[in-house]
């Protein structure tokens, strides 16, 4: 079991502010840093040690970082990482963090990892200690070590739940579950507008629900969405099928009976998830990493850590 180890968070929006605020609720010596003056002044105001970039990292040799910049920032900020500096991140895509990660700071230690909570607010004012009770956090470890321990461990004393997967199978996962839903938002809330005075007057939940995530920053969007190219490409292509579906079915028959029932039945699988069964992972053994990342892909979660081993839940 490693120790319970101090926090610094690199970068104060809604989720680096939310783990900073999280982390110090959850009994943890915490500080952090952040490019933004505003958010940077108003951490402080609440009793946050807020310092520079290189102070902050500089007092981290044996502390926990947590990068919480966006994606295009990785790579000036990890040329300032200390050697043996423990990394994790919070950050949408994996895949562009971890190749940005052997490129930019190799002799760090790092698991990337990405809490699935957010708003469609940003900025230090949008964050809470309450952000990831009961969200999945997912890991991307490369090796089942002491390292991952920490980050599981901290994600649990946040009150979410870890799903470990590889790089490749999250930004798959997360193309279709959080970053398509953005494009198509998008693509709605313009639709919409385009309909004019009349048709803003008469929205109602459907169209608010539905572009709930428009409000987003569009800088932060672009750079989660462009991040993930590949994956999202396929999702798009996806999607893209299904509308050139629909509309030749409403074109020549009139029907949309196959797109809604389809629709139905995806809500209904988010919905009546099947339940678990509790199973443990002893992460000293050969193999761990493996059978970390098959639970991971069954849709499983570790709940807790007891010592060197992990309990968790599976489908």
């Amino acid at each position: 079991m490693s120790a319970v180890r101090d926090v610094c968070v690199i970068g104060l929006g809604l989720i680096g502010g939310s783990v900073l605020r999280a982390a110090k609720a959850a009994g943890r010596t915490v500080w952090g840093a952040t490019a933004s003056g505003e958010d940077a002044d108003k951490a402080r105001a609440e009793g946050f040690d807020i310092t520079t970039v290189d102070e902050a990292l500089g007092r981290s040799r044996e502390a926990l970082v947590v990068l919480a910049v966006p994606l295009p920032a990785l790579p000036d900020l990890l040329r300032k990482v200390p050697a043996g500096t423990r990394l994790t991140d919070v950050t949408s895509v994996k895949g562009p963090v971890h190749d940005a990660v052997h490129r930019y700071a190799p002799h760090a230690r790092f698991v990337g990892g990405h809490p699935m909570a957010g708003t469609s607010r940003s900025g230090w004012d949008a964050g809470s200690a309450t952000l990831f009770e009961n969200a999945a956090w997912v890991v991307t470890p490369e090796e089942a070590d002491d390292h991952l321990d920490d980050v599981m461990r901290l994600a649990l004393d946040l009150k979410a739940h870890v799903v470990p997967t590889t790089p490749e199978e999250h930004d798959e996962a997360v193309a279709r579950i959080s970053h398509l839903p953005h494009i198509m938002a998008a693509v709605l809330a313009a639709v919409g507008a385009g309909g004019g005075p009349l048709a803003m007057a008469l929205a109602a939940g459907s169209f608010a629900d539905g572009t709930r995530v428009a409000g987003s920053r569009p800088e932060l969007v672009r750079a989660m969405c462009e991040g993930n190219r590949d994956a999202l490409l396929m999702a798009v292509d996806d999607a893209l099928g299904r509308l050139g579906a629909a509309r030749g079915s409403l074109a020549s028959t009139g029907g949309l009976a196959k797109t809604i029932e389809a629709g139905h039945e995806g809500r209904k699988a988010l919905v009546d998830q099947p339940r678990r069964t509790g199973v443990t992972i002893d992460l000293t053994k050969p193999g761990a990493l493996a059978a970390l990342r098959n639970l991971g892909s069954r849709g499983g979660r570790v709940v807790g850590l007891n010592g060197s081993t992990a309990v968790a839940e599976t489908s």
